[in-house]
Parts: C-alpha cells; structure tokens; sequence
C-alpha cells in the first residue's frame, strides 16, 4: 500500500469526519460539494471584466450602422479604455487573460499529476483571488495604465489555469464510470453558477464604483480556498478507503477494507472507483504519449471552437446587451448584466441534459455532435430576433445557452475522464489531470482568440461576429463525425443503443 499524502488538517482535527464514523458516500458527497463551490469561485471572479467593460469602454452604438451616442450613465469611461480603440483594447485585456490561461493549463496539469492536488488547488485559488482583487484596486488608486491592467490579467490568468485540471482529477478518483455523464454535467453546472453568481455580484455593486465588482468575488476566492485546504480529501484511499469498495451500507461503513475484483467486478456495486489507486505509484504519463490516447486530438480540437463560443458569449454577451437595444429600449448596465445570466441558466441545463442523454446512449461524441449543429439555428434566431421583445430575448439566449454549453460542458468532465482512465492506460489514473488539461488547454486558446475576435469584429457591426461563432460551431461539429459515425456503428454491431453492459467507452473506442 502506498504512503498517504498530507490528509486535510480539517479531518485530522475531527476524528468523527475519518472512516468508519463517515462513509464513503458521506465523502463523496463532501468531495463533489468542495470541488463544484471551488470552480464556481473560479468563474465567479472570472466574470467581473465582462460586466465592467461596459462601464470602462467607449460610448455606445444606437445602430447598426454604429453611429455612437454618449451613454447618459457613462460619459467618459475610464482610461485607456475609452477611446476610439477602447472596444479593441477591452479585447486585449481578454487576450492577456485566456493567453495565460491556456498556456497554463498545459503546465498545470503535467504539475498536478506530481504534486498535492489539495495544496496546488488552494495555491491557484488564493492567487486568483488575490489578482482578481488587485484589478479593482485600480479603480480607487485612479491607475489609466494598460500595461498594469494586462499584466495583472497574465498572472491571475496563470493562476486560474490550475483550477480545472485538479477539480476533474480529485472528482474522478471518487466517482466511477457508471453514470459519469450525469453526475458530471450536474457537477459541471458549477461553471455556469460560477458566473451567475459572478454576474449577480459584479452587477449589482457596479453602481458604487466598479472595483467593487472585482474586489467582492475576488474575496469569495480565497475564502473558499481556505475551504479546501481544511477539508478537500484528494483520493478515497487517503483517508483510509481502499480501493473497489462496495456502495452497499453495510460494506460503507467497514470502510477500510479493500472488497476483492472477482466475479462482482462489472456490477454496480463493485466499480465504484473504477481505478485502482494503487496506479500512483506508476509515472505520470507524458505530454505527448497523453496527446497520441485515441480520441484525445479529436475532442480538443472540439473543444477548440466549442470554447471559443462559449467564451466569447462570457466575456461579451452583457456588452452586447447593453448595447443592442430590446423591444427599442437601450438597457442599463445593472440590468444588461443580470439579464446575460439566463444564457448561464440555459448553460446548467444543457450540461446536465447532454450529460444525461449520453449516459442513456452511451455516445459521447453523438450527443456534442447534435448539440452542436442544433446551436447554429439558435444562434440566427437570437441575431436575427432576440431584440423583438424582453421575452424572446430571454427564451432565445437560454436556448442558445442550452445547446452551446451542453457539448462545452460534456467534453471538459466526462470525456476527458473518460480518455484519462480508457483501458489501454491499464489502471495509470494519473494521466488524468495532464489528459483533462491537454483537451481544456487547447480548448482554452480558442477561448482567448473568440473574445479578442468578438472586440474587433464588433466594429463592423454585430453580424460580423454571429457569423464567427456559427462557423467555430460548425467546425467544432466536423472534429467529432468520425467519432460520431464509430460511435454508431458500434451501437450497429450491437444490436442496441441502450444496454446494462457496454462494450466501449463511450467515445467509439473499443475496450
């Protein structure tokens, strides 16, 4: 058995928190809550830049034909951002953000296969909020200098990138196979809280000076940090849970006891953990072995455009509210911001629905697929009449939401613990952090490039920028048809679509 890592100070401190007073469900549960509260500090501190740069920016387009108007609540903007260029400058500063962030994630995941995924959690989020923090102070110190606003962005960039690697990790040393897609796309719902939460905050305190919405959620971070530190358990076999241990009561309270793999292995009570730890002690697998995994390429490719989209609706949906007038009426920026929150409530939904219907049909790549090339008619819809009134603006951008974030979202969780723990990998548990990192990471230049596209495009009218995320939706949807098409013949060759026992991974890739 190998040595246990720095268990938690919380449960050191509290003996009744360790086996066998608390179950392996009890964790679990623990386990899922600490990780979905972490990435939605994550993406609430994340969202502030989004809401702000109506405030920080130039004046505002009445039309199409953008002929600007003075905003009667923001006249002059804030320095360097409210000049002619203020709309491309608010697009670098996104740049500088997801730039580190995807070069991070790369470097973040190779790390986190080596260290102390509790302590490299905590250490991301307490810089996180830190920087977050750092950037509205600029508000009250009257900084105008860009270079201080892009370098501050690099570095929580950076910072930031070492949340989702380890968050999918730690989630997929608890939970098993059986039924990933559904309790990931419900656990996965913390991104789109995260920016509930994020747009709520940031918008409802814009109005007493903006580094307010920077410096609350900024806080949130580190108190949640603090959260994680205490009580994260990475893996169930650091607290004294063994591997294999059976779901029934009776067996989770003897907790320590290590439940043989012999003909109950395929049953559900049995493949639990569905990775034996014992794979710790093997190397952490290498940057380009992980790349070559089948399935790997084609799903960051997806990932790539899918992200891009996704991105681009986070960081300038409310800008592009405020400034596309609904039902004729140019909306404030309080209300353009929590408004911007229903494509989040569309986002929880298609996570958890995608995540469902793949667990049904055992397809992974089927249902990004079809969710994919079902959100470009919803996107024309939105363009083309999301301004007719405030009721088919919010029913269009929910939908919208639904069917762009329900493949984003199945792709970052389950597929990526799915390719990090195939078969071929023979038990190495530990190329999941660097698989999961790979696939977001590449996903994650798409992110920096769709938001900086978004800041230029949009000067030529909004059109211009509809169109680049109907095209990244159709080629994210071209990266996965031969996955698509090995998925359905598989599901030929076996007769059925929904079947107890599975003869592949869910991804095309026969076991």
């Amino acid at each position: 058995m190998r040595s246990r890592r720095n268990v938690a100070p919380a449960i050191d401190l509290f003996p009744n928190l360790k086996p066998p007073h608390r179950t392996l469900g009890f964790h679990r549960t623990l386990v899922l809550i600490i990780t979905f509260l972490a990435y939605a500090s994550f993406h609430a501190s994340r969202k502030p830049p989004s809401i702000v740069k109506s405030v920080l920016g130039p004046t505002i387009p009445v039309n199409s034909s953008n002929i600007l108007r003075s905003s009667p609540s923001n006249v002059t903007g804030w320095a360097p951002f409210n000049g002619p260029d203020g709309i491309q400058l608010l697009g670098k500063l996104d740049l500088a953000f997801l730039s580190a962030y995807s070069i991070g994630m790369y470097f973040a995941g190779h790390v986190g296969d080596r260290m102390d995924l509790r302590l490299f959690l905590a250490f991301g989020m307490m810089g996180s909020g830190i920087f977050t923090i750092l950037f509205g102070l600029g508000y009250w110190l009257n900084l105008h200098v860009l270079l201080f606003f892009i370098t501050v962005q690099i570095i929580c960039g950076l910072f930031q990138s070492i949340g989702w690697p380890c968050v999918v990790t730690i989630v997929g040393n608890w939970c098993g196979k059986e039924k990933r897609g559904l309790i990931m796309g419900v656990w996965n719902s913390n991104t789109s809280i995260g920016n509930i939460i994020g747009s709520i905050v940031a918008s409802g305190i814009l109005e007493i000076g903006w580094g307010w919405s920077f410096v609350v959620p900024g806080a949130l971070a580190i108190f949640v940090a603090i959260l994680v530190f205490l009580f994260l358990v990475v893996s169930p076999e650091d607290i004294g849970f063994e591997t294999f241990v059976s779901v029934s009561e009776t067996e989770l309270n003897a907790e320590a006891i290590s439940v043989e793999k012999s003909e109950n292995a395929d049953s559900e009570e049995t493949v639990l953990l569905g990775v034996e730890h014992h794979s710790d002690s093997m190397p952490a697998i290498g940057f380009l072995e992980a790349w070559r995994l089948p399935g790997v390429a084609l799903f960051a490719g997806c990932l790539f455009f899918s992200k891009l989209v996704a991105y681009t609706f986070l960081y300038w949906l409310p800008f592009y509210i405020r400034h596309t007038a609904v039902a004729g009426v140019h909306l404030s920026h309080k209300t353009a911001g929590i408004l911007s929150t229903i494509f989040d409530v569309g986002g929880v939904c298609g996570g958890i629905l995608a995540g469902l219907i793949s667990d049904l049909i055992d397809a992974r790549a089927v249902t990004s697929i079809a969710f994919l090339l079902l959100s470009i008619p919803a996107l024309v819809l939105y363009r083309a009449f999301g301004s007719i009134s405030a009721v088919t603006n919010t029913c269009l951008m929910f939908l919208s939401g639904l069917l762009v974030n329900g493949p984003y979202s199945l792709i970052t969780t389950a597929v990526a613990a799915d390719l990090g723990t195939q078969s071929m990998l023979a038990g190495n548990s530990r190329a999941l952090a660097t698989v999961t990192a790979i696939i977001d990471g590449t996903g994650s230049i798409g992110a920096a490039l769709g938001p900086l596209m978004a800041g230029y495009l949009s000067s030529r009218g909004w059109n211009a920028v509809f169109f680049m995320l109907i095209l990244s939706t159709f080629f994210a949807a071209l990266f996965l048809v031969s996955l698509a098409l090995s998925e359905i013949k598989v599901k030929l060759e076996q007769g059925q679509w929904f079947s107890s026992s599975h003869t592949s991974t869910g991804l095309g890739l026969e076991k």
